[in-house]
């Protein structure tokens, strides 16, 4: 293992705004992992999922079992990049709380996109066919509704990544 201080790199983002993109350009860095949530759900809560409600419950179970083994990664001295939306306060403090357990270093990348460049996005994803979730146009709408930025007094190194960066 290396001497330097793992990472734990976090995304912040509307839906199609870049965030799986952007965690696979940050996990070639060596000794870093990404746990891509969307990929976990799919696999694990697939059948259960039609609705929020669904989602937050599935999410919540996930999140419960694997907030340890990212901090257990993040002792080990293992980077991770969660790919996962920390794009409300609660999300947030979840994360807070495992970095709360670990002596890591931690970015919270904000991925600053017009929403008309990620309905583009998100379309084109849905016609590519290759993620486990293909959102709608209304559903991004809703999901966007719940999208608080983080603000300077939660305490994250935020790493702002403007939408006229090509992902």
């Amino acid at each position: 293992m290396s001497s330097t201080t793992p990472t734990l790199h976090l995304m912040c983002g509307k839906i199609a705004s870049g965030k799986s993109t952007l965690a696979a350009e940050l996990s070639r860095a060596a000794g870093t992992v990404t746990i891509a949530e969307d990929d976990w759900l799919n696999g694990l809560y697939s059948e259960e999922m039609s609705s929020m409600s669904d989602y937050m419950r599935c999410m919540s179970k996930y999140r419960e079992v694997m907030g340890p083994h990212v901090v257990s990664l993040l002792n080990e001295g293992v980077s991770v990049v969660l790919d996962f939306q920390a794009n409300t306060i609660a999300s947030r403090d979840w994360m807070r709380s495992i970095l709360e357990q670990t002596t890591a270093a931690h970015q919270l990348h904000v991925l600053d996109v017009p929403d008309e460049v990620c309905i583009a996005r998100l379309h084109a994803r849905n016609a590519q066919g290759d993620h486990p979730f293909a959102a709608t146009e209304e559903q991004f709408r809703q999901i966007s509704k719940y999208f608080v930025a983080p603000s300077p007094k939660e305490g994250f190194n935020i790493v702002l990544h403007h939408g006229d960066v090509k992902l």
